[in-house]
């Protein structure tokens, strides 16, 4: 038998890329999750699952493993899932590693995260990966920028807007650039990482840079999509977005992710990793993209 590796959330999106990455490997993989598998999910009777809890059996949890491939995070703030408490549970999952002898993490963060950012996501993000570095541990960072695949929820709920929505509103210009890198580049990033022992901190980001507005006209001619697409100030866009969210029982958009795809944040500066190129997946992809929406609240939030 393999080696045996622990991926957090190996049933949620990048975790479960990751996670059949191993095992195409050969490698063992143990899940710490924070809700039990649906039977009948790809990865359930694959992998052993472990319940992920910040607490005295953390460490136990991690016992045995070679490399902890850490995923854990939250998108926005809901209830007691704040950035704050993510950033101490992550610190406290690194202590954890270090106490039973994990040889390696390998840290899935952001692109552009930045201690001093006014968001706190990509505050959080720069916290952890500092917490990592005073870990003493061996490590890996992986920074994505925007992440695109089978399941996905962001492209998937545009290619659904341009799809049942007749009215697609861009927030300001539509200048501001996006850099997708598929889940199956991310994953393979993230387990070529693991190998060696030098700290190293790598973006994860496709081979293209479009524009936002480019970005969503390529979705809606793949899906044949007729709504129009129109810009508008992104005080408007953001309360269609609010409206949508009322509709739809989830959180559709934020300010603050709004905010920072504006700014630029889904971009990076180094030569991209990732091969895999999005025109070509979502044209490969397009008859089944958007046609069910995609619930951020019940996938990762619902009890």
């Amino acid at each position: 038998m393999g080696e045996l590796d622990v991926v957090t959330g190996a049933f949620s999106y990048t975790g479960r890329h990751i996670a059949e990455a191993l095992l195409a490997r050969g490698r063992r993989v143990r899940t710490l999750t924070r809700r039990p598998p649906d039977p009948s999910h790809p990865l359930a009777d694959r992998v052993e699952v472990v319940p992920l809890a910040f607490d005295d059996s953390l460490a136990e949890s991690l016992r045995g493993a070679d490399t902890l491939y850490n995923t854990y995070w939250v998108r926005f703030e809901r209830g007691d899932s704040t950035f704050d408490r993510a950033v101490e549970n992550t610190t406290t999952l690194s202590r954890a590693a270090k106490l039973t002898g994990i040889r390696r993490i390998v840290h899935i963060s952001v692109a552009n995260p930045d201690e001093h950012s006014p968001f706190p996501y990509f505050r959080g993000k720069a916290q952890t990966e500092e917490a990592l570095r005073e870990s003493g541990l061996s490590y890996a960072i992986v920074r994505p920028t925007l992440v695109f695949g089978p399941e996905d929820i962001l492209v998937n709920n545009i290619a659904w807007g341009l799809r049942h929505v007749p009215l697609f509103l861009l927030a300001g210009d539509g200048r501001y650039e996006v850099q997708p890198v598929s889940v199956r580049d991310t994953a393979r990033i993230c387990v070529e990482a693991s190998a060696g022992e030098d700290d190293v901190v790598l973006d994860a980001a496709g081979p293209e840079r479009w524009a936002f507005e480019d970005f969503v006209r390529l979705i809606a001619r793949a899906v044949g999509s007729r709504a129009w697409i129109k810009h508008a100030p992104s005080t408007i866009a953001l309360g269609a977005g609010r409206i949508a969210g009322l509709a739809l029982h989830d959180v559709v958009l934020t300010r603050d992710e709004l905010d920072a795809l504006a700014a630029g944040l889904l971009v990076s500066h180094e030569p991209p990793l990732g091969r895999d190129r999005f025109d070509t997946w979502v044209t490969e992809n397009a008859r089944l993209l958007g046609r069910r929406y995609t619930s951020e609240l019940a996938r990762n939030f619902a009890t």
